[in-house]
């Protein structure tokens, strides 16, 4: 159901939920998993906690922690649907040892 642009629905799929928000304005979420797709998709991001297992976002400035403050979310949701939000840079989410790592460990498992 969508009424003045916003959804309720049922729990939905992940390409179903993709599809849903991927041209989103704003999306508001408690999810850590959601603060770093926002972040790749360029989507200013609140998240309605106090704390987030990805800082990263946070210090790049694509993901705000509004926490549960109802004021909070709507000053920072007017924000950004008024276009006031920091365009971040796509962050480095790891090193470049990681892929190699994890083929060392493939190759340990599997005895190649």
């Amino acid at each position: 159901m969508c009424k003045n642009g916003l959804y309720i629905t049922e729990p939905l799929d992940y390409d179903d939920f993709l599809y849903l928000w991927k041209d989103a304005n704003l999306l508001l979420t408690d999810s850590g998993g959601l603060q770093v797709e926002t972040t790749a998709l360029s989507i200013p991001c609140l998240t309605m906690r106090d704390t987030t297992e990805c800082p990263i976002t946070i210090g790049i400035g694509s993901n705000i922690l509004a926490g549960t403050d109802a004021n909070k979310i709507i000053d920072y949701g007017t924000q950004a649907l008024n276009g006031n939000w920091k365009k971040a840079p796509f962050p480095n989410f790891g090193t470049e040892k990681q892929a190699s790592v994890l083929f060392e460990v493939i190759k340990k498992i599997y005895h190649i």
